[in-house]
């Protein structure tokens, strides 16, 4: 999802909570990425309210959990130029599923201000699993949604550890850099 059907920043994720903590940018980011809440909200150790209340503390403020959420993640804009492959590739008839690193709150925040989610058949998204890319369970989830053999699949990300993780259960994998770069590769498979 991240950098391919969206784009997202979390230096722009530090500075909404700076903004709302009232702390500096590396405060938040020793407390989001450095000590890693950020990923043990992805894969589902940590709730929305148990982040809240880990933040409040952390900045001595109080703070509405809507605030929170919204910090965490009006981070996203829409890569407008993967909606229409992801139209083509329903056109004629492919099971499209979503395999993301991601918590619960930017599925929501994605699901309500862009029109992208919809368009898949399944997700399989790391704080449901709890685990994440590149672990190997993660990607045996996403081939159970997938409902063929590795070996039919296609899968890209933007992080070429992912598609190699991928690409040793037998799928076929493409980095993303850009979306003409993704065409090119559907075209050489047949896909489109």
């Amino acid at each position: 999802m991240g950098n391919v059907l969206v784009y997202f920043s979390h230096d722009r994720m530090c500075r909404n909570f700076a903004q709302l903590c009232g702390l500096t940018e590396a405060q938040i980011r020793q407390f989001l990425i450095t000590e890693q809440r950020q990923w043990m909200m992805e894969r589902g150790e940590l709730t929305e309210a148990d982040f809240s209340q880990q933040l409040q503390q952390f900045c001595g403020r109080s703070l509405q959990l809507a605030d929170v959420c919204h910090a965490a993640a009006d981070i996203f804009w829409l890569n407008d130029s993967i909606v229409p492959v992801l139209q083509q590739l329903k056109a004629r008839g492919l099971r499209l599923v979503l395999l993301s690193n991601t918590s619960v709150t930017h599925v929501r925040f994605i699901e309500q201000h862009f029109q992208v989610l919809e368009l898949l058949d399944a997700r399989v998204v790391s704080y449901e699993v709890g685990a994440m890319k590149p672990d190997s369970r993660i990607f045996e989830a996403a081939l159970a949604q997938a409902n063929c053999p590795a070996d039919q699949c296609f899968y890209t990300d933007d992080i070429e550890a992912y598609t190699a993780a991928a690409a040793e259960f037998g799928i076929r994998t493409h980095t993303y850099r850009q979306t003409d770069q993704l065409l090119e590769a559907l075209q050489q498979l047949n896909v489109l």
